[in-house]
């Protein structure tokens, strides 16, 4: 974990740390929580960070291609306001948590790579900018250009990645308007877009070899007052980018004994049109399971989705997809590239599946 200094997650200063921001994800869970209004967001102002609401992540997800070698990727950069620190004078007060986590999948060597980060905003190690996206942590950074390209350079443990992704269709506002209901009760809810088809070029390097690459990314912006239900352990999700050029949004949050408390998602077809789904809509259902070997968590890693718009199995391409990312979220949770299949069998398109909640709780 890298914060004003370097500290392992196991030394007091990194215990510390960690439980500093484990006490800041729990006040997320018990604090008061007011409904989010519909409103009309407004760009490039949304681009950018909102440091009025407690919690809000930049996800970017993705597949690349190095000649026949295949790999997917993830970068996240999360923004924690906190809550009891607000009122504070000094200006060491730690107002507001940057914290971050990078992950490539090497299909062909079977391997997951992973990495994290976490500091405090400010003294120019980390910083959310409100005015557009430029999120910065120590030497990882994810910015966007007037022009619309995200730039993307996390050099981490073993690999980095170094990215342009380029937008190649319009926004695609989540929810009602940009407004996306994550549970039964109004206070859970989130403002919600989408850049789905990102054109991507750049390099992964793994072990200190180069792959100049080429694929096909996604990225979710999100922020809110309160996400999870009392009720809720985790959720199962899926982004994927369709091959005829659509996007498919899928997601349930879940109970401690596996049923659905609420779904929703929305379907873009390749001509614009778009189409969101609400809790009836939608069903999960597990195909095949996978148990960790580091943490005996099991997860469900085929999928069977019914939609409105059809059935689908969502395959994950490695079943070793998991992330310990004790610390900094506290989360042990899995996260990796897979595959759309129609009906037939046939692949529609390319994603990533994220399940949190199966080795314990998600505080959110």
């Amino acid at each position: 974990m890298q914060g004003m200094t370097h500290v392992s997650a196991t030394s007091p200063a990194g215990m510390s740390r960690r439980a500093l921001l484990i006490g800041t994800l729990a006040g997320w869970w018990t604090s008061a929580a007011h409904a989010l209004p519909l409103r009309t967001l407004v760009f490039p102002r949304d681009f950018g960070s909102h440091p009025d609401l407690r919690t809000e992540w930049w996800y970017m997800t993705g597949h690349a291609e190095a000649g026949t070698r295949m790999f997917g990727f993830q970068l996240t950069f999360f923004r924690s306001r906190v809550d009891v620190a607000q009122s504070l004078q000094s200006g060491f007060a730690a107002r507001q948590l940057i914290f971050a986590h990078a992950a490539v999948t090497d299909l062909e060597g079977r391997r997951l790579w992973h990495d994290q980060r976490i500091a405090r905003a400010g003294f120019g190690v980390a910083d959310a900018d409100i005015r557009n996206t430029a999120v910065q942590l120590r030497d990882w950074s994810l910015r966007r250009e007037d022009s619309g390209l995200y730039v993307a350079w996390l050099p981490a443990n073993g690999f980095a990645l170094d990215l342009r992704l380029r937008p190649r269709q319009s926004l695609l506002l989540q929810g009602q308007a940009g407004l996306s209901r994550k549970g039964p009760d109004s206070e859970q809810a989130s403002y919600y877009y989408s850049e789905p088809q990102l054109d991507t070029r750049g390099t992964i390097t793994l072990k200190g070899n180069r792959f100049d690459v080429h694929g096909t990314a996604w990225l979710d912006h999100e922020w809110s007052e309160a996400l999870l239900h009392r009720e809720a352990v985790g959720w199962d999700w899926i982004g994927m980018n369709l091959d005829d050029g659509g996007a498919l949004t899928a997601f349930r949050l879940r109970r401690a004994d596996g049923s659905a408390l609420w779904f929703g998602g929305s379907l873009r077809n390749a001509d614009g049109r778009l189409r969101t789904f609400g809790p009836a809509d939608l069903n999960f259902e597990a195909e095949r399971r996978w148990t960790s070997p580091r943490s005996n968590t099991t997860y469900p890693t085929r999928w069977r989705l019914q939609t409105p718009a059809g059935v689908f199995t969502v395959n994950a391409l490695l079943d070793d997809q998991e992330l310990d990312s004790s610390s900094s979220t506290g989360a042990i949770y899995w996260e990796g590239l897979s595959e759309l299949l129609d009906a037939g069998g046939r692949r529609v398109g390319r994603g990533y599946l994220e399940m949190t909640g199966y080795a314990r709780r998600l505080q959110l």
